[in-house]
């Protein structure tokens, strides 16, 4: 086990985590970007899985959110506002009259303290930070913290630990593109993917969730006995056409909260486990095009994201899990990606 740190982009540090089996995560400290993400294949080749920048520069502008901690709160809030214990709040506005992912200066546009730790079995990188009280128009000062752990069972754990002076909308995530074949020259359309996925939220034509959840039976939206992604870029469903020919959708947990992704030519199998109520699956449906990425230009459908949180639709609508942080409460959710 091991871990280094690395000076770039002139201000920022590059955290590498590495284990005794070829499987290293890079970190910067600037929005908590996983930059890569070393997996060894079936016949034991080491390749990069996750969508990242070749220059550390345009990590400034990631309006893609390549590989970003997001918050306080992932996903769209309608009209970038909310009412909260008789008050009115209104949230900067980054996506037309809505606000996205905590805004234009959120947590994936931070420069966040750090710290390590190793062991002879896993080595660690804690983030933190202090969003102070209205920033980007959230009431409360909420304290962060994002624990990045690495073992030698090739398991990457995101912890998460929250607490606010105010009562405060919190739903954090991870935005990292995967793409398990290790070419990203290649499409995720030979993903197979398999959760216990009950309802998904229906969008508007500017995604954002209608407040209905449908159930997904007899819909690309069902992942109960997996499915390959392709199958669902090719329906032409109204949601699916919606979201730019692809998945941009909240789906909800049934009783089991867990993901398992897998790629056949690379024998790559990921299984993600979290305490999130749901996941939003994003395709990468609007992924700018000709992007300098790691490993080529970037495309339509070269990654896919597995954003497990809660959803702020709870904010408008009933029938959402909560996204309000009491003041005498400890905001914790963690994600745990493990390889074989």
């Amino acid at each position: 086990m091991d871990i280094t740190e690395e000076n770039v982009h002139g201000k920022w540090k590059e955290f590498i985590l590495t284990n005794d089996h070829g499987m290293s995560v890079s970190i910067l400290n600037f929005g908590g970007i996983i930059t890569n993400m070393i997996v060894p294949d079936k016949y034991g080749k080491c390749e990069n899985i996750v969508l990242g920048y070749n220059n550390y520069a345009d990590y400034e502008n990631n309006t893609n959110y390549l590989g970003a901690q997001i918050g306080r709160v992932a996903s769209r809030i309608k009209d970038g506002s909310f009412h909260l214990n008789g008050s009115h709040y209104e949230l900067a506005k980054n996506e037309g009259t809505h606000h996205l992912h905590g805004g234009p200066n959120g947590f994936h546009q931070i420069i966040w303290e750090s710290g390590t730790h190793q062991s002879e079995h896993e080595v660690n990188l804690v983030l933190t930070h202090t969003s102070k009280h209205l920033e980007n128009g959230y009431p409360g000062n909420l304290d962060i913290s994002v624990t990045y752990t690495l073992n030698n069972s090739n398991e990457l754990t995101l912890n998460y630990q929250a607490a606010s002076d105010h009562d405060t909308p919190v739903a954090l995530t991870n935005h990292t593109y995967f793409n398990l074949s290790g070419d990203m020259t290649d499409t995720v359309h030979n993903h197979r993917v398999q959760f216990d996925s009950r309802y998904f939220a229906e969008l508007d034509e500017e995604l954002i969730p209608t407040g209905k959840l449908i159930e997904t039976t007899d819909t690309p939206f069902d992942f109960r006995n997996g499915r390959l992604l392709g199958d669902g870029l090719k329906s032409e469903t109204t949601q699916q056409i919606i979201a730019g020919n692809g998945y941009d959708h909240y789906v909800m947990f049934g009783s089991e909260k867990a993901v398992t992704v897998s790629e056949n030519n690379s024998g790559r199998t990921m299984k993600i486990h979290t305490n999130a109520p749901g996941v939003v699956l994003y395709t990468a449906n609007g992924l700018d095009e000709g992007l300098k990425l790691n490993e080529g230009l970037s495309q339509k459908y070269a990654g896919v994201c597995f954003e497990a949180q809660p959803h702020p639709a709870a904010l408008h609508h009933e029938g959402f899990p909560n996204v309000i942080l009491q003041t005498e409460e400890k905001y914790h959710s963690y994600i745990k990606y493990s390889f074989e």
